[in-house]
């Protein structure tokens, strides 16, 4: 069964986002007394930084939503969509285009693994898999994301 395209895509725009952020820092344990200015901390930002994200004063940076995106653990393409920077029709025809094969490190990162010892393991499983293949040759990249 094939999916049609959605004919109303979501709108994102300052207001969702917003909501969106706040359920995310819920979601990751910040809420309550003190939890933003602990998760400023935490990521990075500074507090007046992530007040204005949060009380809709224009979209955040580039910079500031990729800090957003490490510390919440959400890939950027989708972060940049939640903030209605770019759209997510446009995201995927970008996809579409036959992108470059990712490395071990690109893939262990768009999976949130970021610790080196943890980056290391994905990076002797990856390799581990591959030997497994017929006619593959040992490379440090994997194929296109789908």
């Amino acid at each position: 069964m094939t999916q049609e395209p959605d004919a109303h895509p979501p709108v994102h725009n300052q207001e969702t986002f917003v909501a969106w952020l706040k359920a995310m820092l819920e979601r990751r344990g910040y809420a309550g007394i003190g939890s933003q200015r602990r998760f400023a901390k935490d990521s990075g930002l500074s507090q007046a930084t992530l007040s204005r994200a949060l009380q809709r004063s224009g979209t955040p940076n580039v910079q500031t939503l990729e800090t957003l995106s490490q510390a919440l653990r959400v890939p950027l393409p989708e972060l940049l969509v939640r903030a209605g920077v770019i759209r997510q029709q446009d995201l995927d025809a970008l996809r579409r285009v036959a992108p470059e094969p990712l490395t071990t490190e690109q893939a262990a990162a768009e999976l949130g693994i970021t610790s080196p010892d943890g980056v290391a393991a994905f990076d002797r499983t990856v390799r581990g898999l591959r030997a497994t293949e017929p006619n593959q040759p040992d490379s440090t990249t994997t194929r296109p994301p789908q």
